[in-house]
């Protein structure tokens, strides 16, 4: 519903000084003709308390109709009635209470006069209505547009977070069978970290940002898995101190990091594989790198920019409106990804 034109203090006020104004104005131009104080006042108020009922009348129209699309002859004819309406009400209620010849003569005389000027004043109040519910449209469609692209960009964002458990969880899934018959203790172990790694991700649903020190506990919850996968193969390295631990980052961005490291990292080497991932604060903004080797000769640096890579400068564009946020480069067979994530 639109708020009304005259709903505020500033504006009633302001309607009322016009008013006013307008009367005095009347009252002098009459005083001027010749016509006695009296006489002057009657015209004037009478005339210009109509006018205003009148353009109080075409506000409300215009609060609950506004002409769209070339419907603005309707606005015109509108106005042209509430002139009319107005010219004839006065001269009624102005010849009876006068109730003199010459001031019915002069009314009459000064008819299309008045016309003239009250269809101006109408056509200046419809303008500023359709000015002002207008504005008023325009900033409803506009909120309106800004939530349905923040529900977009909320439902994206989940869709993003939700693609990388399936794949996770299959492979975790796949691991413990093959543990299950060799090796029941680590298929045991195995399956209690996988439970508590999916509580945390359950939880994490519902906060969009968590400290930088929450989500090294819930990565180290998904490479304590990983390293039952892969056994000794697997080393981790994770370097952060005071400053970053306490900085802000989307909730689950690490882990699709660091999985995109373990696979291009152990999948294409062999022997021991050391993944590093090192936090740092520079003019406000968390740096993360995460490093790991590969092989040239079975690899390349730019398979290692798969689904992983991709969903997280995805989820970094929907929060920031920026592409720059993720880098990756390659280095003596080692694999950097960069992440950058602004402090708001």
């Amino acid at each position: 519903m639109r708020k009304p034109l005259f709903g505020s203090y500033k504006n009633k006020f302001l309607f009322a000084a016009v008013t006013l104004m307008a009367v005095l104005s009347n009252y002098l131009i009459l005083l001027h003709t010749g016509f006695d104080w009296k006489t002057s006042l009657i015209d004037s108020a009478v005339t210009n308390t109509i006018m205003a009922a009148g353009c109080l009348v075409l506000g409300t129209i215009l609060r609950y109709y506004l002409p769209k699309n070339g419907d603005y002859f309707n606005l015109i004819g509108i106005g042209f009635v509430i002139t009319l309406i107005w010219l004839f009400a006065s001269r009624a209620i102005l010849v009876y209470l006068l109730k003199t010849d010459e001031y019915e003569h002069f009314f009459t005389a000064s008819f299309p006069i008045r016309f003239t000027l009250g269809l101006l004043l109408v056509g200046f109040m419809g303008l500023i209505g359709v000015l002002w519910y207008t504005q008023q449209d325009q900033k409803e469609n506009e909120k309106r547009r800004t939530e349905a692209e923040q529900l977009t960009k909320e439902a994206e964002l989940f869709k993003l977070r939700q693609q990388l458990q399936p794949h996770f969880l299959f492979n975790s899934l796949n691991s413990i069978s093959a543990l299950v018959g060799t090796r029941p203790d680590e298929a045991r172990k195995m399956i209690q970290q996988l439970s508590d790694f999916l509580r945390g991700t359950l939880k994490r649903e519902e906060h969009q940002w968590i400290s930088l020190k929450e989500e090294l506990q819930y990565l180290q919850l998904y490479l304590e898995i990983e390293q039952v996968r892969f056994g000794n193969r697997l080393s981790t390295k994770i370097e952060s101190d005071e400053e970053t631990c306490a900085m802000k980052i989307p909730a689950m961005l690490l882990q699709p990091l660091v999985e995109n490291a373990i696979k291009f990292g152990l999948y294409d080497t062999t022997g021991e594989t050391l993944i590093t991932l090192h936090a740092s604060a520079v003019d406000n903004v968390l740096h993360i790198t995460v490093q790991n080797p590969f092989d040239p000769e079975t690899s390349s640096p730019k398979q290692g920019t798969g689904f992983g890579l991709s969903s997280v400068q995805r989820r970094l564009y929907l929060l920031f409106g920026r592409n720059d946020l993720v880098s990756t480069k390659a280095d003596n067979n080692i694999f950097i990804t960069t992440v950058k994530i602004p402090q708001t």
